[in-house]
């Protein structure tokens, strides 16, 4: 018997919790919105508090008989063609690390695309599992990294067998993915599973146009954002599960062992109604919504000095294999300006935040959420921009090198020299140093430079160029990398 769609159990509890009247003495403490400041319930409105209950002893009772969030991830299982799913309210980063520690363990090995988000690497400190980088395809003309081949794993494989299994990232934030069915043969000859981050991915199982969905290829964990290219409230990931390389108690003890035991309600109505909608006008939805991207595609393609990638730039022998149109992603550098200088103009002069901003691109993230009047604004916008690219020109410059010049050594693990003793030299006298700290240029958020690695001039000189143009560095310790953390020598 299948599975009724149309429930939403999350919602449908909160409406029953509201409609029986229910009194808690228990957190939170504002109390349905009565203890809370007015002038936070003036700008929050009180429907963020009124559904913000306990899951259980609250949305359902102290033992959760109601099965409330178990159905409501069934639902989800079953709309997106996996045989478990479990929901977060911690993000992606979350999910990804506990995928990590299920398919391995401290001291063992697990390929992973070097292309990988700084969860990911955080994944790695915490365990104290040893990577093993399997490279991206790089695009040295556009500077860009797309997702590992099929053949590179293959490789990473033959050379690492003792390695428990195997991490990509797909879709980019780029739009670029990967060949998954491919790497999903690779590992499953080898009986080892896969891991896919597909933060990125919340919209591909519901229509045939986009990139494979890692379920569809056969990967046996994949990670989504339910919060980036869905309806999903921030934070709201789910982490999805089949085939019998892993225990389904095992990967749920590790996201309870990390995750938060007080999951905001609010995060799991987000994904409960998000897969609902899915369900009931997926299809539609993005339909209209790659229609959208076609058109806006195609008109920005027409502004002087813009190009929009497309698959033709990025997918192909030794580049990605899928592509995804909603990222859209805007090369400017005809314009001769950085795309820092020109998201901090557009955000100025339009009131538009844009996605993604490099050296040389800016990206505009569509979904099933914008229509005419939202992609209108942004083509004004951008036409603006383009006038005024005399404003814009003499932008400080990024010092970007080649594609081999930004591997570095990896000297130790990643956890070692993590939580190793550390000193702060100055930048310019770090090369040949091990770095002791992350350092990621976001967006996009993957790391240059991980912990264990020894650092390099030109991976230095890309990083300090980068931040006198306008690159953000968040987690590094000198945000302005006047100076670098690394490992204190004897």
């Amino acid at each position: 018997m299948g599975l009724n769609h149309d429930e939403a159990p999350v919602l449908d509890a909160l409406a029953r919790y509201h409609a029986a009247g229910e009194l808690g003495f228990t957190p939170p403490g504002h109390k349905q919105a009565r203890g809370a400041d007015p002038r936070a319930r003036a700008v929050l409105g009180d429907a963020v508090y009124l559904g913000d209950v306990l899951a259980s002893g609250g949305l359902d009772d102290r033992l959760t008989r109601s099965r409330v969030l178990e159905r409501a991830e069934e639902l989800m299982a079953d709309a997106v063609h996996a045989e478990h799913t479990f929901f977060s309210t911690c993000g992606s980063s979350l999910s990804v690390k506990a995928a990590m520690l299920t398919v391995t363990c401290p001291g063992n090995s697990l390929l992973v695309g070097r292309d990988a988000h700084k969860s990911v690497v955080a994944g790695l400190i915490l365990s104290g599992v040893r990577p093993v980088w399997v490279e991206p395809e790089w695009d040295a003309e556009r500077h860009l990294a797309h997702p590992p081949s099929a053949a590179a794993y293959d490789k990473a494989f033959t050379e690492h067998p003792e390695a428990d299994g195997a991490l990509v990232t797909s879709p980019t934030p780029y739009g670029s993915a990967a060949d998954l069915r491919g790497i999903t043969e690779i590992c499953h000859g080898r009986g080892k599973p896969l891991i896919v981050d597909e933060a990125w991915g919340a919209h591909l199982p519901f229509h045939d146009e986009l990139p494979s969905w890692a379920m569809d290829a056969g990967a046996d964990i994949c990670v989504t954002s339910i919060h980036k290219m869905g309806s999903g409230l921030e934070q709201g990931s789910v982490f999805h599960l089949q085939g019998r390389l892993i225990d389904p108690a095992e990967l749920a003890s590790r996201a309870d062992l990390l995750g938060t035991t007080s999951p905001n309600v609010l995060l799991y109505a987000g994904i409960d109604a998000w897969r609902r909608q899915m369900v009931q006008h997926g299809r539609e939805l993005m339909d209209r919504a790659l229609h959208l991207a076609a058109r806006t595609r195609a008109a920005i393609e027409e502004i002087d000095g813009i190009h929009v990638n497309d698959a033709t730039d990025f997918c192909g022998p030794s580049l990605a294999a899928e592509f995804d149109p909603l990222p859209v992603v805007m090369d400017i550098s005809a314009l001769d300006t950085t795309g820092y200088r020109a998201a901090d103009w557009l955000r100025e002069h339009h009131r538009i935040d844009m996605h993604l901003f490099d050296h040389r691109r800016l990206g505009a993230q569509l979904t099933h959420a914008d229509d005419d009047q939202t992609t209108a604004r942004l083509l004004t916008a951008l036409h603006d921009l383009a006038d005024h690219a005399d404003d814009l020109r003499d932008a400080p410059r990024v010092d970007v090198p080649a594609p081999a010049d930004l591997r570095m050594e990896q000297a130790g693990l990643p956890r070692d020299a993590y939580f190793d003793h550390h000193t702060d030299v100055p930048a310019e006298n770090a090369a040949g140093r091990i770095a002791g700290e992350m350092v990621t240029p976001y967006p996009p958020g993957i790391p240059a430079v991980l912990p264990g690695e020894r650092l390099t001039e030109p991976v230095l000189r890309y990083l300090t160029t980068g931040v006198a143009a306008g690159m953000n560095l968040p987690d590094a310790a000198d945000k302005r990398l006047s100076t670098v953390r690394v490992v204190a020598e004897d």
